[in-house]
């Protein structure tokens, strides 16, 4: 029997969800602008917030804050995002079968010093793995979003992220 999923009203979760056998099906930009699309479709059906993100070539993160969690709560909003696009994958590519390795991940951000971590940690994943030198550069995470003040997927920070 799987673990329930806790979910808390008002709370931001840090999330994340990994490709099936770790394949890297992110690697073309137009798959992970695609998935920016289903992101923004996303925001339109439900009301949610994003503090922040990455999309990397086998796993996503998100900093997410369901907005109407009675009504939306995270698993029907992250339900919605994974399975769209899994879809949308699918079909362009002439596959059957599941995306997704599972259940995507969650943990309730519970104070301001987690979220300045996650923040940090989800920020600088890029760089980790050597796709590029400076995170406020990757242009599938959502500090070159905020640096860019483009606020369609990420919202304006709460905090100066050059902290």
């Amino acid at each position: 029997m799987r673990k329930l999923r806790i979910l808390e009203k008002g709370a931001k979760y840090h999330v994340s969800s990994k490709i099936n056998r770790n394949e890297h099906i992110f690697e073309p930009d137009e798959i992970k602008i695609c998935f920016l699309d289903v992101i923004k479709r996303a925001k339109k059906k439900y009301r949610f917030l994003i503090h922040n993100f990455v999309i990397m070539n086998n796993h996503i993160h998100f900093i997410i804050e369901p907005l109407s969690p009675d009504e939306e709560s995270l698993s029907k909003i992250m339900q919605w995002i994974l399975s769209v696009f899994a879809m949308y994958y699918n079909k362009i590519n002439k596959l059957e079968g599941h995306l997704w390795k599972g259940r995507f991940w969650s943990k309730i951000i519970d104070n301001i010093k987690q979220l300045f971590v996650t923040f940090n940690y989800i920020s600088e994943n890029p760089v980790k793995a050597n796709i590029i030198n400076e995170a406020k550069n990757y242009k599938f995470g959502g500090l070159y979003y905020i640096v860019k003040h483009i606020y369609d997927i990420v919202e304006k920070p709460e905090f100066d992220y050059e902290l």
